[in-house]
Order: structure tokens, then C-alpha cells, then sequence
């Protein structure tokens, strides 16, 4: 894996804290994301999970805390400066046009124009050959990337958003529960999209309320409850028993490694 050969982590989430008038939506939240690997957020409704993407995306600043990314340890602030230092989110809204094809949909608002001296037209030639090399380095197939989006399955319409997140070549992507309402083939398909992200040596954070798909491609699960984090642990050293435990407040992380520590 990419992130045993790094020398620090892609993002660094560091005692982030936010409230909202008397109340505490976050409180004192850490954890790392290394390349080459999936880390999960999960928690019930009200956990905090949205409101920290939104802090790792830029989008909110915390009251307390703060995020780093890059080489240089930039603190993160705004959307700007999260998509400067190689963070893309890709949220459960999508924000795919129906009317427009899928290389529309990829360059939306990031078209590519000829020179102004032949009248600054869109350059859709280029756009689709950078489609043809986005979507093959994913492996996502669709048939006709003329079509309008509109006559694309859940699974390609997810596909397609994830490689627009990639076409500036970031750092990490953040996906908000990518399956939900999935079917099961579209579902596979998309789990597959995560884990050519991770083989590209790109950091993911996946939210999620499926814990199948969480056991199934995350390195790493980040348990939010109530605002905090209350477990962190790795792949192979937990089950879903354990992850609901945590999630519904029976169990925190030092009960979970005890646990573990006596069943080893």
C-alpha cells in the first residue's frame, strides 16, 4: 500500500472543532489520511460527519483545529484553498445536469476554449479526448459519452462524478455516500471506482451508512458519535458488531481495543 512508502499523511485533521451557537456540532476530532488509502466516516444522523467534510472540503471553518494537506502543511480555510491543495469532494447531490452529455457533465464549469483568435469557441475535441483518458484510467464504461445524462444508470451517473473530481489530478477525494440507493451491480461498480482510486495513490474519504461497503473497501474506519470521534480502527481488527457498538454508543476505543487485546 502507497501509504506504508509516504513519509506523512495527504490530510491532517487536527482537534478540529465547531459550534453553532451553544451547540457543539464537533468537538476535538483528529485523524490522518495517507496515500493510497480508504479511510471511512461513519455515525448516525447528527454524528458530525457532513459538517466535517465540509471543514475537510473548505466549505465551513472550524472554531477550533484545523486541516492540512499538502507537502507544505497548508491549513485549509476556504474551497479554493481545499481544491488548490488537491482536495475534491464529490457530494451525494452529485450535481449532474440531465441535459447535458457526460463530457459536458465532466468539464462543467471547467471548459476547455480555443485561443481567442478563432473566436474562443469551445474546444470539444480536446474535451473528449481528456474524457476518453479520464474515463478509461477509472475503467468506466459508458457506451455513448454523447448521450444526455439523463439516460444514465445511478452507477454511471456516480462514475461520471468522480471523474470530474479527478480531472484536476487531486490529492484526495472526498465521496458522501457514493452507493446510497444503489442496486447491487451499480453498487460493486462504484466500490471498484474507490478502490482504482486508492491503486492510483490518491487518499479517499468515504461517508457512509452501509457498513458492508465500508468493511469491504476501507483501510481505515473513523467512528463519529455525538460530535466526536469514539473509534478508530483498521481493517481485519474489527467487525461490523463492532463498528454498530461504537456507532450507538456501547462501546468507545479503549473498550474496543481492550476487547481486542483480551480475545488476542
Amino acid at each position: 500500500m502507497a501509504a506504508l512508502l509516504a513519509q506523512q499523511p495527504i490530510i491532517e485533521v487536527r482537534n478540529v472543532s465547531i459550534h453553532f451557537g451553544g451547540i457543539s456540532a464537533l468537538t476535538d476530532v483528529s485523524f490522518d489520511v495517507w496515500p493510497g488509502e480508504v479511510v471511512a466516516l461513519v455515525g448516525d444522523n447528527g454524528a458530525g460527519k457532513s459538517t466535517l467534510i465540509k471543514i475537510i472540503s473548505g466549505v465551513q471553518t472550524p472554531s477550533a483545529g484545523e486541516v492540512l494537506c499538502g507537502e507544505e502543511r497548508t491549513s485549509i480555510r476556504t474551497a479554493h484553498g481545499a481544491a488548490a491543495a488537491g482536495i475534491q469532494t464529490v457530494y451525494q447531490d452529485l450535481a449532474i445536469c440531465d441535459n447535458l452529455d457526460t463530457v459536458q457533465n465532466l468539464f462543467l464549469g471547467r471548459e476547455l476554449r480555443r485561443p481567442w483568435y478563432s473566436g474562443n469557441r469551445l474546444n470539444r475535441p480536446k474535451m473528449e479526448a481528456e474524457a476518453r483518458r479520464v474515463l478509461s484510467s477509472l475503467d468506466v464504461k459508458i457506451k455513448d459519452p454523447a448521450v444526455p445524462a439523463s439516460s444514465l444508470s445511478g452507477g454511471q451517473r456516480q462514475s461520471v462524478a468522480i471523474c470530474r473530481s479527478i480531472l484536476t489530478d487531486p490529492k484526495v477525494v472526498v465521496l458522501d455516500e457514493p452507493t446510497a440507493a444503489l442496486g447491487v451491480a451499480q453498487r460493486r461498480q462504484v466500490l471498484g471506482l474507490i478502490e482504482r482510486l486508492r491503486e492510483q495513490g490518491r487518499g479517499v474519504i468515504v461517508v457512509s451508512h452501509d457498513l458492508g461497503d465500508v468493511q469491504q473497501v476501507a483501510d481505515r474506519v473513523v467512528v463519529l458519535r455525538l460530535g466526536r470521534k469514539v473509534v478508530e480502527v483498521v481493517r481485519g481488527c474489527y467487525s461490523r458488531e463492532d463498528l454498530v457498538s461504537a456507532i450507538t454508543g456501547v462501546m468507545n476505543d479503549q473498550q474496543l481495543k481492550a476487547e481486542k487485546d483480551q480475545s488476542t
